[in-house]
C-alpha cells in the first residue's frame, strides 16, 4: 500500500496541470480524476489528511495524469463524458457532449415534452448524446438518428443500449441525400460549423484528439450543412420544425440564408456564455 498526503498531493499534482491549463480548470481535472482513479471526492481532500491505495491503483492514477499533462481529453482516458446527467462513452471517434448542446436539449424538452406521437430526426449523432436524451424526456416521440461515420454510429448504439433508450439509427451523407430516411415531424442538429480560419482559436487538446469531420466546414461555405438540412426538410410534408446548433460568429448569415430558401419563423437564442448559439427554424 502507499500512504499519500492529501494536501501534499493536491498542490502539486494541481501545480503541475496549472502550467499547461487555466488555474481552475487545473483544480477541476484533478478532483475528477482523483475521484473516479483514487475514489477520494472533494469533500474528503477537507476531512482526511491521508489516504492508503494500493500501488496498482496509485499507478493508474500516475499513468492517466500524464495523459492529463499531454493534453489528452479527461474524458477520453476516463472513457466517458457527463452530460445531461448521464454518462456516455467517448473517444476519438466522436465528439465530447459540450455543455451548451444541454441548452439546446432543454430548449426542444419545455417545447416537445406535451407532443404524442411525433418523429424526431437527428442528423449528425456522434455519442448518440442528443436523441438519447431526448427519447428518455420525451416518451411518447418516436426517435431516429444518422451519421455519416460508422465508428461514430458504434458508439452512439453502444450509449443507447446501456442508457436504455430506443433509438433507430441510420449511416447516410446528409450532404449526398436525396430525401430524409423518414418521416419526421422535428429535426435536431449540431452539424460541423467550425471554419478553418477559426482552428487559432481553439485548444491543442481539441485539435489533436476529436474528429475533425464532425468539426470543420470549409471556409467558402461554412453553412452547407444548414443549407443541405434545411432543404431537404422544405420537401417533407409534415413541415418540420428544425432546432439548430450554429456558430456564434454567423448567426445573422445563417438566418438570411434560411430566409431566402423560404423559412419565415426564426427564433434565436443564445448560450449561457452569452453567444448566439440556438435557432428555431420552421417554414
Amino acid at each position: 500500500m502507499k500512504k499519500i498526503i492529501l494536501k501534499d498531493f493536491k498542490q502539486e499534482k494541481i501545480s503541475q496541470l496549472s502550467s499547461i491549463y487555466e488555474s481552475d480548470e487545473a483544480e477541476s481535472l484533478y478532483h475528477w480524476l482523483a475521484e473516479d482513479v483514487l475514489e477520494i471526492s472533494k469533500i474528503d481532500h477537507y476531512l482526511k489528511n491521508e489516504i492508503e491505495v494500493s500501488e496498482e491503483i496509485s499507478s493508474d492514477f500516475e499513468q492517466k495524469f500524464e495523459q492529463l499533462l499531454k493534453q489528452v481529453p479527461i474524458q477520453h482516458i476516463l472513457g466517458y463524458a457527463e452530460f445531461f446527467g448521464e454518462k456516455f462513452q467517448v473517444n476519438s471517434d466522436v465528439l465530447i457532449p459540450r455543455p451548451e448542446t444541454e441548452e439546446l436539449i432543454e430548449w426542444m424538452i419545455a417545447d416537445l415534452h406535451q407532443a404524442d406521437g411525433i418523429n424526431i430526426l437527428d442528423i449528425g449523432t456522434g455519442s448518440g448524446c442528443i436523441p438519447i436524451i431526448l427519447s428518455k424526456h420525451l416518451t411518447k416521440a418516436k426517435v431516429f438518428s444518422l451519421d455519416i461515420s460508422q465508428e461514430a454510429l458504434s458508439v452512439a448504439k453502444h450509449n443507447a443500449m446501456m442508457l436504455d433508450a430506443s433509438i433507430t439509427f441510420y449511416q447516410q451523407d446528409i450532404l449526398n441525400a436525396k430525401q430524409l430516411p423518414t418521416e419526421v415531424d422535428v429535426i435536431v442538429s449540431n452539424p460541423p460549423y467550425v471554419r478553418n480560419l477559426e482552428k487559432v482559436e481553439m485548444q491543442n487538446n481539441v485539435l489533436d484528439n476529436e474528429p475533425h469531420l464532425a468539426l470543420f466546414v470549409n471556409d467558402n461555405h461554412p453553412l452547407l450543412f444548414y443549407q443541405k438540412i434545411a432543404e431537404l426538410a422544405l420537401e417533407e410534408k409534415n413541415n418540420p420544425v428544425i432546432y439548430f446548433e450554429i456558430n456564434q460568429y454567423l448567426a445573422k448569415e445563417t438566418e438570411e440564408m434560411l430566409r431566402v430558401i423560404g423559412f419565415s419563423q426564426i427564433e434565436l437564442k443564445k448560450d449561457f456564455r452569452g453567444n448566439d448559439r440556438f435557432m428555431k427554424v420552421q417554414k
